[in-house]
């Protein structure tokens, strides 16, 4: 019996998913099958690498930095988040990531990208991050606000689009267990945004990714049911934030971070036992 990870995007909101993710690093619990999206892949990146506080650091000495985030960053570079800055420049200059050990972990990575052409989500593994950081840059580039990015003729964006919680192609790979970190409260449902519209017109020559993105709100309510389907079965465990948060995915205030990246903690805590009952007879996670 194999079980997953699954890590939703949301932007800053991903302080949740640190904290999480920080507490399993804490508690030797390891997941060898990891599937992210959007920021959940960032965050992913420093628990495999094992780097215990690293995200939490990116959030919160970064957020105010123009490089980061901001309309100067959208001027130079063609997105809202700096992503090269965000996944080359921090890792390579500031905050330096444990590429070897990442390398070495024994853990797979994929992230979940949108493919402008066909509207479907592509899954990329992130098994050599020299040649593959491209992917999850692409998972992380928002509509609108991010320029698309081009990886051996493909045009990508936000796996959000086409597969925000990716439980369907979990379970159709052979993953019987899921572990899920949400970051959205419990009882949230996604409805169609005014700005669609606005978003079709800018895709216009992209129909199939149109159509994906007009049905986002459908896709992504229908995996929700899923998984809390298969939480009610004993086949999935759903961490997800226990207060109401009211943050968005553009917060940029670190003790505001800090207080998220603690949420997630002491939430991971809570479920802790759930999760060592869920894994136990599972063949791919240290525990």
């Amino acid at each position: 019996m194999k079980v997953e990870l699954i890590i939703e995007g949301g932007g800053m909101r991903g302080a949740y998913s640190a904290g999480v993710l920080d507490y399993f690093l804490d508690n030797n619990i390891i997941f060898k099958d990891i599937t992210g999206v959007s920021s959940g892949v960032a965050v992913a990146l420093s628990y495999v690498s094992g780097q215990r506080g690293r995200s939490l650091e990116v959030f919160t000495q970064y957020s105010h930095d123009k490089r980061y985030f901001g309309i100067e960053s959208f001027l130079k570079t063609g997105s809202i988040f700096g992503l090269d800055f965000i996944f080359k420049t921090i890792p390579n200059e500031y905050l330096p990531f444990d590429f070897e050990k990442y390398h070495n972990s024994g853990i797979n990575l994929t992230a979940v990208v949108t493919d402008l052409h066909t509207g479907k989500a592509l899954y990329e593994l992130l098994d050599d991050l020299n040649t593959k950081i491209d992917y999850a840059i692409a998972s992380a580039s928002l509509p609108i606000v991010s320029k698309t990015v081009e990886i051996n003729g493909l045009e990508l964006l936000d796996g959000g689009i086409a597969d925000p919680i990716p439980i369907t192609r979990s379970r159709l790979v052979g993953f019987e267990r899921q572990v899920l970190i949400l970051t959205r409260n419990e009882g949230y449902r996604k409805n169609k945004r005014v700005g669609y519209n606005f978003l079709a017109a800018k895709y216009a020559r992209h129909r199939n990714f149109v159509h994906t993105l007009l049905n986002r709100h459908h896709t992504y309510n229908k995996s929700l049911d899923y998984v809390e389907e298969l939480e009610q079965l004993n086949e999935a465990i759903i961490i997800r934030p226990s207060e109401l948060l009211e943050i968005d995915r553009f917060e940029r205030n670190p003790e505001n971070l800090k207080n998220l990246y603690n949420l997630g903690y002491n939430d991971a805590r809570e479920k802790h036992e759930e999760i060592i009952n869920l894994c136990k007879d599972c063949e791919n996670i240290e525990i």
